[in-house]
């Protein structure tokens, strides 16, 4: 026989927390996310067996070959739907940045304080998050510059080396194929340095598994 009180408080005890979580993540930014997640887990896996064949051998060269090339054009269109849907819908106020310097590096260096200390005694983020403004000083920079420039650079220089007769013009005209192999390499191990970054804060919360478990369901807790 179920007990109607307990369960009449078991879902006002659901709306109350519901109410106190915030829906930050949209579906596509969802699906997108982990598709980009997967992709890239992917290129990094390939892309190392191409580099380093004699201390990584997972796959063959040809199948490393094959799964880079396609996986990267996958990326690339999961990037212009990323780029198509923050353009064209109001989420991309997330990505402005504060023009005003001091109260940029106000809220900066109030998060670094946060980052090297605050973390650590349990103190709250002083930044707080919103649908339209989700990323504190420090990861809106980061991100600009990742996903405007660093990104599109990997990008750029992977296609230049995917068919090198075809774009041998381009590749005399930025300095030589050695050139545009060193800045894709030297992308890589940004990239290598910057996931298990984004891994690590990403378990940062109030367990290891609530970011990651908000990055699918869309809602964030408030604190």
């Amino acid at each position: 026989m179920v007990n109607i009180q307990s369960e009449k408080e078991r879902i006002e005890s659901w709306k109350k927390a519901r109410k106190a979580e915030l829906y930050i993540n949209p579906l596509p930014v969802r699906i997108w996310h982990w598709l980009n997640a997967l992709g890239f887990i992917i290129l990094i896996l390939s892309g190392t067996q191409l580099r380093y064949p004699n201390l990584f051998n997972v796959m063959s060269f040809e199948t490393a070959v094959r799964t880079h090339n396609w996986v990267a054009f996958a990326v690339i269109a999961n990037y212009c739907v990323w780029l198509g849907f923050y353009l064209f819908s109001d989420r991309i106020t997330v990505y402005h940045p504060e023009l005003n310097p001091k109260k940029f590096f106000d809220k900066a260096f109030a998060q670094m304080r946060y980052y090297g200390y605050g973390i650590f005694r349990g103190e709250s983020s002083p930044h707080k998050v919103r649908p339209y403004d989700k990323f504190n000083p420090m990861q809106s920079i980061t991100y600009q510059i990742v996903m405007l420039l660093v990104v599109p650079a990997q990008f750029f220089t992977g296609l230049l080396m995917w068919d090198v007769k075809r774009f041998e013009s381009w590749i005399a005209f930025l300095g030589g194929i050695e050139v545009i192999g060193t800045v894709h390499v030297l992308i890589y191990i940004f990239f290598l340095a910057f996931t298990s970054v984004h891994a690590y804060m990403g378990a940062l919360g109030r367990s290891p598994a609530t970011h990651f478990r908000e990055m699918f369901t869309g809602y964030e807790e408030e604190h």
